[in-house]
């Protein structure tokens, strides 16, 4: 825990201590008279109401959308499903005013539902829910999917055999042993759409209003620092709360679980009801993940002239975008791969030490430990990234002008997804096998290696993945710390869609689309790498 317990401490704790003792102190002075007065606003309950309102609709429809899918590529064998599973992360990591912009060609005025029925959906909470459930639809697919397909199926047969009908083997035998993996992707849902900025502010209008954006407002448009400092600590205790009520009550249900080879669970479907399933599941992934990024790609090409590569070409000049870059666009495709690298490295490790010592440890502190690897989802990144400049400014912690500063950045937010996805797999195996090594005479290091690691390859492997995508499409930190002759993706992005004209926006809908191809190729690539006596993955 030591290394973990380091990391958060100071690239996380001390940066966000220090912008908000930035805000709440005046003169030398705290100012705690502002916190009541914020608190006890009717425009922050309202506020505070919507973000959890929205934020748990948002964990329901996903849940009720994804969980049949994770059923089916946990399960089922068909051609393409390893594209198809790489496709459907990849709007997991697309920047949020990407997925707004793409939902408002859909949803908004002129767009698809409006030129056929006459529907427009922007501006309402619809708009909101459904680009939610786009962005995390993939959380559940792969973090509960990655469970159910190690699950032995043998099991349920079982009861089956001695009498349970379908669904009631299901729901004795199989749902208690995916509810931590169901629990964690619920709660990283949540905390995504608690925080959600860019998505509420382009789809909701001045209407709705979140947390992040409120901070974000009082931040960026009104400078008021005080009142910023109080919504963010506001958040914080919020998801705090959850955390440690989530931490207590999961831990309780996980249990040591007998895992197998996914490739012997997976099998071509079988009758008419699984097959319409399979229908079912790949109809809802056309229409909810595929049709909008379809929508993405057409826009990049849509130039003044008519279809072409207009846009893409002008990536490749710094001169072509009025000022808006110090270097070619196009750089900041190996700046992000660079930075995603570096960030899932750091990510795994720290990820994976925690995950480790969470299986191995009980009692209150190590809840609140598990609470604490999850804070930084839920908490603002606007504060984040502005902590990264106040407090990472003196010696011996100047990284400034390090270029390590954004990999930092980025691996507090796939730190969570290392140690949600490998935590389930982590506990369930049997801590009778790690006894059995050591009695023959393995150490620690060895019974690790010859007993956890290959029966959670295939956990770290889709870990790693996680973190790497996650990194690609960071952007509400890494927008203040980047620096301009190194912008990544999703900031290059933000640049040029805060830019008026038509060369500009297309050139944005062509970064897009380049990330979208950058991501799904490192998908892909991981969905073929193939763990040591396991195979899974």
């Amino acid at each position: 825990m030591a290394l973990p317990l380091a990391f958060f401490g100071v690239f996380f704790a001390y940066p966000v201590a220090a912008i908000v003792s930035r805000g709440l102190k005046a003169d030398g002075r705290w100012q705690f008279g502002r916190i009541g007065e914020v608190v006890t606003d009717p425009a922050t309950a309202h506020v505070l109401w919507f973000t959890t309102w929205q934020a748990a609709a948002s964990t329901a429809l996903t849940l009720a959308l994804a969980l049949p899918g994770a059923y089916v590529f946990a399960r089922f064998d068909f051609p393409g499903k390893a594209l198809l599973r790489a496709v459907v992360t990849v709007p997991f990591v697309l920047p949020t005013v990407v997925t707004g912009s793409a939902f408002l060609a859909l949803l908004g005025r002129g767009g698809l539902l409006d030129e056929l029925w006459g529907v427009r959906l922007d501006t309402t909470v619809w708009a909101i829910l459904i680009a939610h459930a786009f962005f995390n639809y993939a959380v559940v697919v792969r973090t509960v999917g990655g469970l159910w397909a190690q699950l032995d199926p043998r099991q349920e047969e079982a009861a089956r055999v001695l009498g349970a009908g379908r669904f009631a083997a299901w729901r004795r035998v199989t749902l208690p042993a995916l509810a931590p993996a169901v629990a964690a992707a619920a709660l990283m849902v949540f905390l995504f759409t608690f925080t959600s900025f860019g998505t509420v502010q382009i789809l909701g209008g001045p209407r709705y209003a979140t947390l992040e954006v409120e901070i974000y407002q009082q931040t960026a448009e009104l400078l008021d620092l005080p009142t910023a400092a109080v919504l963010t600590l506001v958040q914080f205790v919020a998801v705090a709360v959850l955390l440690l009520v989530h931490a207590r009550t999961v831990r309780r249900r996980e249990a040591t679980l007998r895992l197998v080879d996914a490739r012997r669970t997976a099998r071509r479907p079988r009758g008419a009801a699984q097959w319409a399933l399979l229908a079912a599941v790949l109809t809802s992934v056309v229409l909810l993940v595929l049709l909008p990024l379809v929508v993405l790609v057409l826009r990049s090409f849509d130039g003044p002239d008519g279809y072409g590569t207009v846009f893409y070409r002008a990536l490749a000049s710094a001169g072509d975008n009025g000022g808006t870059f110090v270097v070619a666009p196009l750089e900041a495709i190996g700046n992000s791969v660079s930075y995603g690298l570096a960030a899932t490295a750091i990510a795994v490790v720290v990820g994976g030490l925690a995950a480790a010592a969470l299986t191995r440890r009980e009692g209150f502190l190590v809840r609140g430990f598990d609470a604490l690897l999850m804070l930084p989802l839920g908490t603002s990144a606007v504060t984040v990234g502005f902590g990264f400049l106040i407090a990472l400014d003196e010696p011996p912690l100047d990284l400034r002008t390090s270029w390590i500063l954004v990999p930092l950045a980025q691996a507090l937010v796939g730190v969570p997804f290392v140690v949600r996805t490998m935590l389930p797999v982590l506990r369930a195996v049997d801590p009778r096998l790690r006894e059995a090594a050591a009695v023959l005479g393995a150490s620690p290091l060895r019974a690790w290696r010859e007993v956890d690691l290959p029966m959670v390859g295939r956990a770290l492997a889709v870990s790693a993945g996680f973190a790497f995508a996650v990194s690609l499409g960071e952007f509400g930190a890494t927008v203040f710390i980047a620096r301009p002759d190194s912008p990544t993706l999703p900031v290059a992005v933000a640049r040029l869609l805060g830019r008026p004209g038509e060369l500009n926006y297309g050139q944005a809908m062509a970064l897009s689309t380049v990330l979208m191809l950058v991501c799904a190729a490192a998908l892909l690539v991981l969905e073929r790498v193939r763990t040591d006596r396991t195979g899974e993955f």
